[in-house]
């Protein structure tokens, strides 16, 4: 079973010769207790084509140390990261399955192989506090780091600082200072492997600038959707209810991006993608509805007198729920690890490398985006105004999240008045959220009611639930009128 820890770590070059200034002088630090010398070895796995350090994503097995086992480090932002951690295991050709499923969405089916061995010689100094709690670490690596695939070798000396569990980020920038003054600085490497193997790496894209034409705001919203798909399937895989969530939006996003824009980013030549992001979103929606509607129930029934709940609601709630949801991530793993999910990623990659952009694309955003953000509104009002059963009202709330993806896409170019209408919007469409939760309950409820008689127990409980549904619908139902006349036009410019 992996264990997962998120640090905290800076990496600075130490030029030969270079002593490591005093650190424990520095404001909080009682004492730089050390050094301790250590002597790692670490094999280091990717594709090939090192799909993995492209990404930021180390994989290794290390010996030595006190943290001898496998390694998975996953990028969180900035300066910190998540390292999932196995044991060691015997020496193996392929890392375990657990941690090698954890990259998938880099390494695409693609064999994982040793491409590094890296030895390290470490001297450790520990920054405590008064109370000899833990700050930082600070460590001095001279590494000796060979290239599987030409042998050649490489050796250099760095700095490590990670944080502790009583320090912040304030101590690590002054370290960071005391360390240039003696000439240690910031390593343009933010890994070894990355480092022994730049000479293989391309060169990092520059981040894209903000643009003013409707191609670059459009663009740039679609990578930074691209970005969290891949972040969050990790998590997907791990069962995390909240990366489930967060992924699924994340391909909505792009889905609407490409929908409400396609005279900026050619709609003929995305159909496609199109309807990939829908079947992937579709499968991880089977993921995340049956445990949301589940937590809706169990909240709905604490709510309740203790008088009115007979039966062991909470335990037939699990029984009938439990097995949904491992078959659902079941079939979502199942199709994170298929060739049809690597066809999509692969179909993302090339829409951001080559986009096929139209001839709107290059004109001012604040000519074209409005436009395009004013016609995707008049979509929702169709739906809006003539809502008036489950489905046109369900038909409004998707109507609605598109919208709401299209202001979200121009916000940076449109500042408050923007925010403000996504605000609205995300509103309404909360409200129609409601009215489809409770559509899609209602059913269930009803099944779970009927079982509770075939088994010769109370399904009371379960009619007041459902009772509880039709009534929230009914609410929804009444306030959606005035809710939607306060919405208005996208003005915006």
């Amino acid at each position: 079973m992996a264990t997962s820890v998120q640090e905290t770590e800076r990496k600075y070059e130490a030029p030969a010769g270079v002593a490591l200034p005093e650190l424990a002088d520095l404001p909080g630090v009682a004492a730089a207790a050390g050094p301790e010398e250590q002597r790692l070895e670490a094999v280091y796995y990717d594709t090939a084509d090192l799909r993995l350090a492209r990404a930021g994503l180390t994989l290794r097995r290390r010996t030595g140390g006190d943290d001898a086992g496998w390694h998975l480090k996953l990028p969180v932002g900035g300066d910190t990261r998540e390292e999932v951690r196995l044991p060691p295991g015997r020496a193996a050709k392929h890392p375990p399955e657990e941690l090698g499923s954890l990259v998938q969405a880099h390494a695409r089916g693609g064999e994982l192989a040793p491409v590094a061995r890296i030895r390290t010689t470490r001297q450790r100094w520990q920054l405590v506090d008064g109370r000899g709690e833990l700050l930082a670490e600070v460590v001095e690596d001279l590494v000796s780091a060979q290239d599987v695939a030409d042998e050649s070798v490489d050796s250099w000396r760095e700095v490590e600082v990670e944080l502790g569990e009583r320090g912040d980020a304030a101590l690590l920038d002054l370290v960071e200072q005391r360390l240039a003054g003696a000439g240690i600085v910031r390593s343009r490497s933010s890994a070894k492997l990355t480092r022994l193997l730049s000479g293989r790496l391309a060169p990092a894209p520059p981040a894209p600038k903000a643009g003013k034409t409707a191609g670059d705001v459009v663009l740039a919203y679609l990578r930074e959707q691209a970005d969290a798909l891949k972040h969050h399937d990790p998590g997907v895989r791990r069962r995390g209810a909240e990366a489930v969530h967060q992924m699924r939006v994340a391909t909505r996003r792009m889905r609407s991006a490409l929908q409400a824009f396609g005279e900026v980013v050619d709609r003929d030549r995305t159909r496609e993608l199109i309807t990939e992001l829908k079947w992937i979103a579709g499968v991880l929606g089977e993921a995340r509805d049956a445990e949301v509607m589940r937590d809706g129930f169990e909240r709905n029934v604490a709510a309740l007198d203790p008088d009115l709940v007979l039966g062991s609601i909470p335990a037939e709630l699990t029984r009938h729920f439990a097995p949904l949801e491992a078959r659902a991530h079941e079939l979502a793993t199942e199709a994170m690890n298929s060739p049809r999910y690597f066809a999509l990623l692969d179909a993302v990659d090339a829409l951001l490398a080559d986009p096929p952009l139209t001839p709107t694309a290059a004109q001012k955003a604040r000519k074209v985006l409005p436009r395009l953000v004013l016609k995707t509104y008049r979509r929702l009002a169709r739906n809006a105004e003539n809502a008036h059963d489950d489905e046109s009202l369900h038909e409004s709330r998707k109507a609605a999240k598109r919208l709401r993806y299209a202001v979200e896409a121009v916000e940076p170019l449109f500042g408050k008045g923007a925010t403000e209408y996504r605000k609205r919007l995300k509103d309404l469409q909360t409200l129609l959220g409601e009215h489809q939760d409770s559509v899609v309950a209602r059913p269930v409820l009803r099944q779970l009611g009927g079982q509770a008689h075939q088994d010769n127990t109370n399904g009371f409980t379960f009619g007041l639930l459902y009772g509880m549904e039709v009534a929230r619908a009914q609410r929804v139902e009444e306030r959606f009128p005035a809710t939607w006349r306060g919405l208005g036009k996208p003005k915006f410019a």
